[in-house]
């Protein structure tokens, strides 16, 4: 199920100094990559600030991605978050926007078990159908994936198709 290949490149949320989103510069920064054949384009992870956009400035964001890449290479959106019935709600919300696949990370705060992050995942992958790739960083979420879980991860949920 894996459509991905070579690098994959995070691009920052360009602001205005107002703080909203400028998009005519994320206009720039897709288009720069479209044109020298980037692999595929990563929007709304933790270097494109998702932490400091709202639900509405994230989605918004994925979906311009999208309309903008027009099939060009693979779009892969941020959608994790702390609150799993968030982060699945995002992550059929950028699926059905045309993200050709998710970056979910694990939750951060919470201090899941390996257990409650096999459930968190899965349900978010089940939901959303698209193929995903598990963000494991533990200096920014305080835990990790354990090698047991993501293999376990990999063998029972088929659209789950790498780790950061």
């Amino acid at each position: 199920m894996s459509i991905f290949k070579g690098t994959g490149v995070a691009i920052v949320t360009p602001f205005h100094a107002d703080g909203s989103v400028n998009y005519d510069k994320l206009d720039e920064l897709i288009e720069y990559h479209c044109s020298r054949e980037t692999d595929s384009i990563v929007i709304c992870g933790t270097t494109g600030e998702a932490s400091t956009l709202t639900e509405e400035e994230h989605m918004d964001c994925v979906r311009f991605t999208a309309e903008r890449v027009k099939n060009r290479m693979p779009v892969i959106a941020g959608t994790g978050s702390n609150c799993t019935r968030t982060a699945t709600a995002m992550s059929v919300e950028a699926a059905e926007a045309g993200a050709d696949g998710l970056l979910v990370v694990t939750p951060y705060y919470n201090k899941a078990t390996q257990s409650g992050l096999y459930g968190h995942f899965r349900t978010i992958a089940e939901a959303a159908k698209v193929p995903i790739i598990l963000y494991s960083v533990k200096s920014r979420t305080g835990m990790n994936i354990e090698p047991a879980t993501a293999a376990a991860l990999f063998q029972d949920v088929e659209n789950i198709v790498g780790i950061k």
